[in-house]
């Protein structure tokens, strides 16, 4: 079974207002004290996971771009100590497409990066501003061009279903997208999450959201182009050419282990649900004391783990065996999904399946979070309150 490394970077030069990741403003970091203390994250997840063979490592953020390319190299070369590195192993570093950091990308690639994903988020300057971006628009097809002549493969992010944002102008912005080559896409609609920026300015009536109908037509078109284009969608929001789906993330979906260290990050390892202190200077006091960044551990519940496996996998194109995943866990096929709920949904064209898997469909996709509420038991979900 794959398992897989999340590295948290926790530091932006500005908060994006439609963010809420675990991402913080600072006016100088202590990059030694910082690399001793990933360092020391890092061998207690070795300790409790040594042995197993390491598939993929996820910089994320925050922007871990921003992290000097030493640091990076020195958290890989511990990482290849502890565990043992798939012949194939896939190191991702998520990036902003500054001019500054595409300055970097010769360097991360020498020190172990072999995939990169850029945050564009759009490809004119007038959503970059709204989107509250740093970059503008030729900046980030200049970066993304550096990227491809550094790094195998390469993804980049981008938001639709922005205010106004008609089928017309999405169109012409991702067929623009689609045509710069790149073999995976990131592709996801605006939401305004609580405590954002965004909600405050929704809130005062500064813009309105996009429809709940509207952003439909985008999401069936954007479905539409990518897979036209050979990028078909193989999660809810990912896009890709076969081959080039993101192998760390498929860990997440498919509900398999990984340990995450860094600030704020989160980890499942052996039936247990890791989360690390979110604000830097807690996570740095808590590895000085304790040597490690844990703020909690808890053991999960067979019904609970179910839970999120079906939450995680319906996701997925590939879906879920749910005879594979009901043996997996103990449980019978009726414990994971409501077998009267499943035929109804089925006929409504939302369901599917393909051999012993069961499918959301691209009907279905846009009202995934409904009908996960809808098929999955409610005594399989109330396991993740009382952790039966």
């Amino acid at each position: 079974m794959a398992f897989a490394l999340y590295i948290h970077w926790p530091f932006c030069l500005a908060k994006c207002p439609y963010c809420d990741f675990n991402s913080h403003v600072r006016e100088r970091t202590d990059m030694a004290e910082w690399q001793q203390a990933l360092l020391a994250d890092l061998a207690h997840e070795a300790a409790l996971t040594g042995g197993r063979e390491l598939t993929s490592i996820f910089f994320g953020g925050g922007t871990p771009s921003l992290m000097p390319p030493a640091l990076v190299a020195s958290l890989i070369e511990a990482a290849s100590r502890h565990w043992a590195f798939a012949p194939d192993i896939e190191i991702t570093l998520e990036a902003n497409p500054s001019s500054v950091e595409a300055a970097n990308f010769a360097a991360l690639a020498s020190a172990g990066i072999n995939r990169v994903s850029l945050g564009l988020q759009a490809l004119d300057d007038a959503a970059l501003t709204f989107l509250g971006r740093l970059h503008n628009a030729s900046e980030g097809l200049a970066a993304l061009e550096v990227a491809q002549r550094h790094f195998a493969r390469v993804s980049f992010d981008l938001i639709y279903a922005r205010p106004d944002h008609t089928p017309d102008l999405w169109e012409a912005e991702l067929a623009r997208a689609l045509a710069l080559g790149t073999g995976h896409l990131s592709l996801y609609q605006l939401t305004i999450e609580p405590g954002t920026r965004f909600a405050t300015l929704v809130r005062e009536g500064r813009f309105t959201p996009l429809d709940d109908d509207a952003a439909g037509d985008l999401f069936a078109l954007t479905r539409e182009m990518t897979t036209a284009a050979g990028l078909p969608a193989y999660e809810i929001s990912n896009h890709a050419r076969p081959g080039e789906e993101s192998r760390h993330n498929l860990v997440y979906w498919r509900y398999q282990d990984y340990a995450g260290i860094g600030p704020g990050a989160h980890g499942r390892r052996g039936g247990f649900a890791t989360v690390r202190h979110r604000k830097p200077e807690n996570f740095l006091k808590a590895v000085a004391t304790q040597h490690h960044g844990i703020n909690e551990i808890r053991e999960l519940g067979i019904r609970e783990r179910a839970a999120e496996a079906l939450l995680m996998g319906l996701r997925l194109d590939e879906g879920i065996a749910p005879a594979a995943l009901a043996e997996r866990f103990g449980l019978a096929e009726t414990d994971l999904i409501d077998p009267a709920k499943r035929a109804f949904y089925t006929s409504q064209g939302l369901l599917t399946s393909r051999g012993d898997r069961l499918i959301v469909t691209a009907q279905g996709m846009p009202l995934l979070d409904g009908l996960l509420g809808e098929l999955v038991p409610a005594a399989l979900v109330s396991a993740e309150v009382d952790g039966a």
